[in-house]
């Protein structure tokens, strides 16, 4: 592949006090083997050494690295604000503490352009950790391969409908996130303009809210080998937030609620509606008071 005839594929990277691994994250970024990508920073007022890691890459390679302050609002506003930056026909978010594998933008890449209309493709992950705690094992043993976990579909075939992933009976089961972290996906730019960008309202799960909606009017691909490695560190392993992991859970499913009802399974729909809808919240309320007679 040429530089001229190859889509450009905008790096993004949201930074905030990022020394430790961000050296690595910068080598995996600039040993891609794909030939036309710039590598685009967010950061969120670092006060470590990390500003002067980027200013030292920049003499490193002669891909375009661009540096875009960011006054910090919270995660969500930040990857919004590097996205906002990007000029590529296609997004790989990679975080400070990630790797890209040398194949990886070229794999994905490929398969995004093989069929029209692909907004979203996925690739399996290696988990990094510097020790093994039963908090990492667990991690690993539950969330270690998350694409087995769709109840009916085949996403070894490659691309398919994002509408098919929508009514999979297991969507709303956990493990929630069933696509990956943002360093596991690449993104076509147009998704942003056709279905808005990262929920700022959560925290923990903007991500996969993000690729279910991305889910509605595109098709999803799946790369079928290991292309990227997520740095697992025991706090990710734990539930450490869980004050704000359960208004994030609440905030998530009033989001599928309003914007996926229609395109999911039946199962899914009937949970939701549980939920929300002003009449079936009175019939569970009036039972739960018949019952405590």
């Amino acid at each position: 592949m040429s530089h001229k005839t190859t889509p450009l594929v905008s790096i993004c990277i949201p930074t905030y006090n990022g020394e430790t691994f961000l050296e690595e994250a910068l080598d995996s970024a600039i040993s891609q083997s794909y030939p036309n990508i710039e590598v685009v920073v967010s950061d969120d007022a670092s006060t470590d050494a990390t500003l002067d890691i980027i200013k030292a890459y920049k003499h490193k390679t002669s891909i375009p690295i661009s540096v875009y302050n960011h006054k910090p609002q919270g995660i969500g506003a930040n990857w919004n604000h590097c996205v906002k930056q990007v000029k590529g026909d296609y997004i790989k978010f990679l975080f400070q503490d990630d790797l890209l594998h040398p194949e990886c933008i070229s794999k994905m890449m490929k398969m995004a352009l093989s069929k029209p209309n692909v907004g979203l493709v996925y690739c399996k992950r290696h988990l990094l950790y510097s020790k093994t705690t039963p908090k990492i094992k667990d991690f690993m043993a539950f969330y270690g391969n998350l694409h087995t976990t769709w109840q009916s579909l085949k996403v070894e075939q490659g691309i398919m409908k994002g509408s098919s992933y929508l009514k999979d009976k297991n969507l709303l089961n956990a493990p929630k996130n069933k696509i990956g972290e943002p360093v596991a996906v690449l993104l076509k730019s147009t998704c942003f303009s056709e279905v808005g960008y990262f929920n700022e309202d959560l925290q923990q799960t903007l991500d996969y809210e993000y690729w279910y909606r991305i889910m509605k009017k595109y098709n999803i691909g799946f790369v079928n080998e290991v292309l990227v490695s997520f740095r697992l560190h025991d706090a990710q392993a734990s539930v450490t937030n869980k004050a704000k992991a359960i208004p994030d859970h609440v905030l998530l499913y009033k989001s599928y609620y309003k914007n996926l009802f229609w395109h999911l399974h039946p199962k899914n729909k009937l949970k939701l509606l549980k939920l929300y809808h002003p009449l079936f919240k009175l019939l569970v309320s009036l039972k739960q008071k018949t019952n405590a007679r």
